[in-house]
Formats: structure tokens, C-alpha cells, sequence
């Protein structure tokens, strides 16, 4: 997973969006104070999604207690979950007119409850002040607190329940040292029983060295715990720190593990290079 790393392709290349929703979703982020997985994961679709106006929130901070070498987010000892920072995203939601609100976190390893807590107010109080809002909700894996993560996060259902899997189990070693892919889908596995109806979705990321049957396993693997939504996108570099890209996949394979998820059972499926977990999140029916 090491060497250099093959020349941009031209289906991965995009122009930079510029407007008045653009800025004016980096204006009202900023001026709450709030972080975003846009900015601290370095992620292609920023321009986009924030000229679209919308934007996936990182809360519980910008430090991470693991040391992922996929992600670019920081790593350290975070400080204690802030008390404002429900309030501050729900002034976020009310003025970006905002219908859908994914959510997403750092692993908070330091927590007894993995940060499902604070997951749980930051609902709460956006539903308290824009009550029709709509939630997804991208979770760590809670590791070692699953049970008790998925029973706080009950009380402010519905959302749609989400946990990557990131990556195929044999990379896991170098790409996610700190995961547990058989734990992962365990946690897909609770969520889709303890919480009837509510969709569970996950994400896998190409061009880091899998095979195909790799992946292919892992499909099944997520549909075998009930997991209904698949997100399946190219990896890219996002720091000098990270690992490298070793194979840049084409949007005609991209399309083929569409129609191959669909196969296997998935009802969503978005699969093109640059989807990510939250991309489009707010579509009924992925394309």
C-alpha cells in the first residue's frame, strides 16, 4: 500500500462551486462554531453539498481517539463534550432552512457511552426547535458500550442509523487498526433489531487494494444483519499522512457493484466514485 500513487483520472476531477449558498453554508457553520466532516475529512463533495446547502455536522469535537489511516481527522485526547453545542446546531438547521440533518462524531473512546448521549441532545433539540426535521445519524462503533449506546439513542428515534464498515476485513490491520469489522456488523445487527423500521445503512470505500470478491463479501455481509443502505465510493488521499490510493476505479465498475449490491438484496445503493456515506443521504431513492 505503499508507492506512488497513479495520476488523477479525468472522472475525478471537478470545479470548485462558488454562490450564494455556498457561502452562505460556510458563513453559518463558522459563525456557530460548529465542525464539519466536510472540512475536517478533507472530502471531495464539499463544494457541492454546500452550494446544495446542506452539510454533515462533526460533533463531539475534532479530535478523534483513534488513528485511522484512511481519515485526516485528528488525533488526541479530545476535550469533554460542550454543553452549547445542541444549541448551536439547531440555530445551524433553523437558518439553513435545513429538512434533513446528518449527524455524524469522532470515536470517543474516552466516553462511557461512546458520545451517544450528546448524540442524543443534539436530536433533541433540533427536533425541539424545527420539529418536522429529518435524521441520520453516522455513529462510531461504540466499542465496548454498544448495548448501552443503542439504548439511550432510543428515546429520540426515528433517524436513519448508519455505521461504515469502511473497508474489507483483510485491510483493516493498515487502514482501521482501531475497528473491528465483525464487531461493526454486530452493532448493524443490534440497531436493525432493536429498532424496527428504521433503515440501517453502512459504506465501503474502493481503491484500496480489495478484490473483488472482497468486497463482494462484504455486501452480503451487510445484508445478512439487515443492513438496507449501501454507499459505495472511491477512496481518496485526504493528507500527506494517509495511505495511498492504489487503484482508481472507473465509473463503469462503479455502476457494476451497483447493479451487483442490488443483486444481493440492497433496496438503496449509491455507488459512483464520489459517493461517501452522507452524500445524497437526504434522497428517498439513491440514483
Amino acid at each position: 500500500m505503499s508507492g506512488p500513487r497513479p495520476k488523477l483520472p479525468p472522472w475525478l476531477r471537478r470545479p470548485w462551486p462558488a454562490g450564494h449558498s455556498f457561502q452562505h453554508t460556510c458563513e453559518t457553520v463558522e459563525s456557530l462554531g460548529l465542525e464539519t466532516i466536510c472540512t475536517n475529512a478533507n472530502c471531495p463533495n464539499r463544494g457541492e453539498c454546500w452550494a446544495r446547502g446542506t452539510a454533515t455536522v462533526l460533533i463531539l469535537g475534532n479530535v478523534c481517539t483513534r488513528n485511522c489511516k484512511f481519515c485526516s481527522v485528528s488525533t488526541g485526547r479530545p476535550q469533554p463534550p460542550d454543553a452549547t453545542e445542541p444549541a448551536r446546531l439547531a440555530e445551524m438547521a433553523g437558518r439553513m432552512n435545513l429538512r434533513y440533518l446528518v449527524i455524524t462524531s469522532v470515536n470517543r473512546d474516552d466516553l462511557p457511552d461512546g458520545g451517544a448521549g450528546h448524540f442524543r441532545d443534539c436530536i433533541e433539540e433540533v427536533r425541539r426547535q424545527c420539529p418536522s426535521m429529518q435524521f441520520e445519524i453516522l455513529t462510531p462503533d461504540f466499542r465496548g458500550c454498544e448495548e448501552r449506546a443503542l439504548r439511550i439513542l432510543e428515546g429520540v428515534l426515528p433517524f436513519v442509523f448508519a455505521h461504515n464498515v469502511e473497508t474489507v476485513p483483510s485491510l483493516y490491520p493498515v487502514a482501521r487498526s482501531g475497528g473491528n469489522y465483525e464487531s461493526s456488523l454486530q452493532l448493524l445487527q443490534m440497531a436493525h433489531d432493536r429498532y424496527p423500521g428504521i433503515h440501517t445503512k453502512s459504506s465501503i470505500m474502493l481503491g484500496l487494494g480489495e478484490q473483488d470478491e472482497e468486497v463482494d463479501q462484504v455486501l452480503q455481509d451487510l445484508r445478512r444483519v439487515g443492513c438496507g443502505r449501501v454507499t459505495i465510493g472511491q477512496y481518496l488521499k485526504p493528507s500527506k499522512d494517509s495511505l495511498t490510493v492504489v487503484e482508481y476505479v472507473t465509473p463503469e465498475k462503479f455502476a457494476w457493484w451497483k447493479e451487483r449490491a442490488m443483486e444481493i438484496g440492497f433496496p438503496w445503493v449509491l455507488s459512483s466514485p464520489f459517493a461517501r456515506s452522507s452524500y445524497l443521504a437526504e434522497q428517498e431513492h439513491a440514483r
